[in-house]
């Protein structure tokens, strides 16, 4: 007969912590690979090129695409953005992470520029955030093979929400302002957790129901044999 006892799980924080590093790692992973081609589809070219010029590095494939809140909601990353030619802006103070100035003083090119009462391209911003929604519904996949536990699951999603607000945070130097940033990343968030619950919960029902047949199969086969021995000694 099996244990009727629960069975005693392990804490593991090194487990834990390599998992939430996994979770946090793969899905900036699955943003690098689903932006670029939306970008490169999708949004204003010299829009796009402008990022090379001012952040010395390139177009679509920007790290700020992924870590700076200010992208996915069209706003601009720009400080200091004095006025406007024909051509484009005719100076700015510089292009700024973590809060220190990365861009140029000075554009050679004003061609490049094409920018609107210091805004970006919102075509760009509504990209990365179907994006980071698309990223979120592939998180469910990743949480059913590797969290695999229900519980488990909306610890795991609240902590990397969290992580990502003090991510991009420090990389802006800017704390999260806008209600599109935070409706996006909390609707994707509650999408991952619906899905990967369900999908987890259902895989441990079917689990349990392949047990508990296999339990109830040799039971039976034991009564039976117990049976057998019993008019064979008759």
């Amino acid at each position: 007969m099996p244990s009727s006892k629960p069975t005693k799980i392990h804490w593991d924080p090194w487990l834990i912590l390599s998992q939430v590093i996994s979770m946090q790692a793969i899905h900036y992973l699955t943003l690098c690979f689903i932006i670029p081609p939306l970008l490169g589809i999708f949004a204003e070219q010299t829009s796009l090129a402008y990022e090379v010029l001012t952040k010395s590095s390139g177009g679509a494939a920007n790290v700020g695409f992924v870590m700076d809140w200010r992208e996915m909601c069209s706003r601009p990353t720009i400080r200091g953005l004095q006025g406007r030619s024909q051509l484009g802006w005719t100076s700015f103070t510089g292009a700024y992470s973590s809060g220190k100035k990365i861009g140029f003083d000075a554009l050679k090119n004003q061609t490049l520029v094409h920018m609107s009462e210091g805004r970006i391209d919102p075509r760009r911003g509504w990209c990365i955030a179907i994006a980071w929604l698309v990223a979120c519904m592939i998180d469910v996949f990743y949480l059913f093979l590797f969290i695999r536990r229900p519980r488990l699951i909306l610890d795991f999603v609240l902590t990397f929400v969290l992580n990502h607000v003090i991510l991009t945070a420090y990389y802006s130097a800017a704390l999260p302002s806008a209600i599109f940033f935070w409706v996006i990343v909390l609707g994707g968030a509650f999408i991952t957790i619906t899905l990967a619950e369900q999908l987890c919960v259902k895989r441990e029902l079917e689990e349990g129901l392949a047990v508990g047949g296999v339990i109830a199969d040799s039971e039976a086969s034991g009564g039976r044999s117990l049976e057998l021995m019993a008019l064979s000694n008759n």
